[in-house]
């Protein structure tokens, strides 16, 4: 391996959240020390990932059936939505058992300063959702960030035609906090203890 591919390897290591140019670089190490054991299989995974898994046409969550498994169980209550800003903080949720709906993964928030509008949300199939009358209930469940709570504030008002009920996720939720950082306990206190908006 040349050191021109070392230093492409740790750049696009260091392109992943959480990870700079230090990080990217003991990653890189830990993977060329055994790379049998290590890179070639990380390789093998991710390859597999990249082909078989897809965005859920009904929720946004990322799965390798669409649609996915949550939208898929006949065992969840289907007419409880909540709508979280990233996979990322479904997982979370589920990892903390804290909500046994479906979900609506936005896939952002609203935000002037990143050019982020309402058209760039995923809502289309929220609203579909809610048109068909199969929804009894929406509990917004996005960071406490300015961003989240404009995020919230316009959903509310999109919603408010529907007849269903809205709530919000409750304590437990930092003011500036994101849902995917948060501990079990915290997510599901934060769920259980929603209230009306």
């Amino acid at each position: 391996m040349a050191v021109a591919d070392i230093d492409h390897l740790i750049g696009l290591i260091a392109r992943l959240p959480g990870l700079g140019p230090r990080s990217a670089r003991r990653v890189a190490l830990a993977l060329l020390r055994d790379p049998q054991r290590r890179m070639l299989p990380l390789a093998r995974a991710m390859e597999n990932a990249a082909m078989s898994v897809k965005t859920c046409s009904v929720c946004g969550n990322l799965d390798v059936t669409d649609p996915c498994r949550i939208c898929a169980d006949p065992d969840r209550p289907h007419d409880i939505v909540c709508v979280v800003e990233t996979v990322s903080d479904l997982w979370a949720l589920e990892r903390a058992g804290a909500h046994r709906g479906v979900y609506q993964v936005l896939g952002g928030v609203l935000s002037a300063l990143k050019g982020i509008g309402p058209e760039d949300l995923n809502v289309d199939s929220l609203f579909e959702r809610l048109r068909e009358g199969s929804v009894r209930e929406v509990i917004l469940a996005l960071g406490s960030t300015v961003e989240g709570a404009t995020t919230m504030y316009w959903l509310q008002e999109k919603i408010a035609s529907y007849d269903v009920v809205v709530s919000r996720v409750a304590q437990g939720v930092p003011m500036g906090g994101a849902l995917d950082v948060l501990d079990d306990g915290t997510l599901a206190a934060a769920v259980s203890a929603r209230r009306l908006i």
